[in-house]
């Protein structure tokens, strides 16, 4: 399956590699960055889902390991337990991820019920565990119409709400029915391009962050909070 079609492209085509970046000191993780990709629709021939897959494929060409959670039989957040078997997989894989992609359609101006749910059903942490702090994350969204960012600008907030380290790039795809061949893959264009930008980003920022993550979200007042219960539990045992 060819990713970039012609020998210009493929020499602009770059894996970015551990080294490059500095963040390979002693110590240092060296294995692929571990992405997750989240899409928002179940239809049969979804955009958001191609989208994704197309991420995947540049994703691993650039040495990164990926995972796809499909969302169909994810239940809505609190109409099921959270042992639910969709809702421990899709946990499982955010405990696993290093970084994600989130896709969405943008419906009524906005990204999709089917991709919030299933951010809704990540808490910000289990116990002692933060799903998706400090992780990265990419952007992208798909239109039936014209280019918009309304999904995007969305995502974009959620994903500093789940305290993720959002890149800067981002990708919106206009009229996806367009774009995609019948096989299912991105055809040659400037919103494929774009994709490879944004994947090529993705990983750049995971190899810069992810041996970093804990001490880029460390917090004084969290530090504070914590000696203080300490403190408390103490002085209780105490009594």
């Amino acid at each position: 399956m060819t990713l970039i079609t012609t020998s210009q492209e493929t020499a602009h085509f770059v894996k970015p590699e551990l080294i490059k970046t500095g963040a390979g000191a002693p110590g240092a993780a060296t294995h692929p960055p571990r992405i997750l990709l989240l899409y928002g629709s179940v239809r049969e021939r979804s955009y958001s889902r191609l989208a994704s897959e197309e991420a995947a494929r540049l994703l691993r060409a650039m040495g990164a390991e990926t995972r796809t959670f499909s969302p169909s039989g994810l239940p809505l957040p609190d109409d099921a337990p959270e042992s639910h078997p969709k809702v421990q997989e899709l946990r499982e894989l955010a405990a696993w991820a290093e970084g994600m992609v989130w896709c969405s359609p943008e419906r009524h101006g906005a990204m999709t019920g089917i991709l919030k749910a299933q951010i809704d059903w990540i808490p910000l942490s289990v116990g002692a565990v933060r799903p998706t702090q400090g992780k990265t994350l990419a952007l992208m969204q798909v239109s039936g119409g014209s280019q918009s960012f309304n999904a995007l600008n969305q995502m974009r907030v959620l994903g500093r709400w789940m305290r993720m380290l959002t890149i800067p790039n981002q990708s919106s795809i206009a009229k996806a029915f367009l774009e995609f061949d019948d096989a299912g893959q991105m055809k040659p264009s400037a919103y494929h391009d774009r994709v490879v930008d944004v994947m090529e980003e993705l990983v750049k920022f995971t190899l810069l962050t992810r041996d970093v993550s804990p001490w880029l979200v460390d917090r004084y007042s969290e530090r504070k909070e914590s000696a203080a219960a300490l403190s408390e539990r103490l002085n209780q045992a105490s009594l």
